[in-house]
């Protein structure tokens, strides 16, 4: 499969409109940094999410996933997020290539617990003790390094206490292995119960323009206990951005959003996003991930950029200013009674403590 290479500091491509442009070569290390939650790492306010190189959007390039990984660094971005059972294994892999000699520029955070059939099919969450010590062997030998930054369970496991899940990994920090405990799609009270179990830094949420259901009860919970957040589909998948599902390896081709008359509607959603972008003369991707920039210091959008024209873009979000006015449309615009579909098929909804 052929690719074209955009270098990222003079990129132009059809179709982006007035799309802000990121100068890696003029603004080297330009991203600025936050704190994860109230006692955590220092980190990049923009962290790249690294599932999309590993299948679960359609195919991707091995030779641009690594040369993104790469511009992502250069350009100051120190927080690079992974998943054990992306492409099973595969994103790791791709990770530790990336990063030979790199690795202390940069933190890891993994997720662990969902277990694959050899068909890809998701068969469960595993969180019990020993579990968590296993997967994290594999992590280390396959991302090539002997400990991971911030290490979190990817889904609540009904059958295991979350108090057991958090300590173990408090095991494995005593043991050197991990460094910080993170959580991910948990609620305000299991994140209360992990957190006095052992200091967490972030919960991993989904949180954008059009999935705001955590701002009701788990950012409040999260702010009170000095907890950040590390914000993932912050474009809904592509939603937003006008990506287009590209078949039978796509994953969203089972998310509702994406379906029928629900696509139809958000869209229309889309459209007038859009016409905000145009006037401020910059992209609705931008538009979306400077939303969720100006909603705190300590909400880190988690952008699955899987080439360096996306990153360009993506980083391009930090020059875009923002006012209340701005903030009010795109929130009236993306009210939540507008937005057909939920995040995720029944079966994958069910799963999600966040949401009960």
């Amino acid at each position: 499969m052929q690719y074209t290479i955009y270098q990222i500091d003079t990129y132009k491509m059809e179709g982006l409109g007035n799309m802000q442009p990121w100068d890696a070569g003029n603004h080297p290390n330009r991203v600025t940094t936050t704190t994860l939650g109230a006692n955590g790492p220092a980190v990049s306010r923009i962290s790249l999410g690294c599932m999309g190189m590993s299948g679960m959007y359609g195919p991707s390039d091995r030779a641009e996933s690594i040369a993104t990984v790469h511009a992502a660094v250069a350009a100051g971005v120190t927080l690079l997020d992974t998943g054990d059972f992306y492409g099973m294994g595969h994103n790791e892999m791709l990770l530790g290539e990336a990063l030979q000699g790199r690795r202390q520029e940069v933190l890891l955070s993994v997720k662990f617990g969902g277990m694959r059939a050899p068909g890809g099919a998701f068969i469960g969450i595993d969180g019990r003790p020993e579990a968590v010590k296993n997967f994290v062997s594999y992590s280390l030998q396959r991302l090539r390094t002997d400990y991971i930054d911030v290490y979190r369970l990817a889904r609540l496991d009904p059958k295991v206490p979350i108090e057991d899940t958090v300590g173990a990994i408090a095991d494995l920090i005593r043991a050197g292995y991990v460094r910080h405990v993170g959580l991910s799609e948990m609620g305000a009270e299991t994140a209360r119960r992990a957190h006095a179990t052992h200091p967490i830094v972030d919960l991993q949420i989904e949180y954008g323009l059009i999935s705001r259901g955590m701002e009701a009860k788990i950012l409040p919970a999260l702010r009170e206990l000095g907890v950040g957040v590390t914000a993932y589909g912050v474009l809904s998948r592509g939603l937003l951005s006008g990506s287009k599902v590209s078949g039978a390896g796509d994953f969203r081709a089972h998310v509702p959003r994406f379906s029928g008359d629900n696509l139809k509607k958000n869209e229309a959603i889309v459209a007038e996003l859009a016409a905000m972008a145009e006037e401020k003369r910059v992209s609705v991707s931008q538009l979306a991930i400077a939303w969720v920039l100006s909603k705190g210091t300590d909400i880190v959008p988690v952008l699955g950029a899987r080439t360096r024209v996306q990153l360009a873009e993506a980083l391009g979000a930090l020059d875009v200013s923002l006012t209340a006015e701005d903030v009010a449309k795109l929130e009236e615009i993306c009210a939540p009674s507008r937005v057909a579909g939920t995040r995720y098929d029944a079966a994958q909804m069910s799963m999600l403590d966040s949401e009960r």
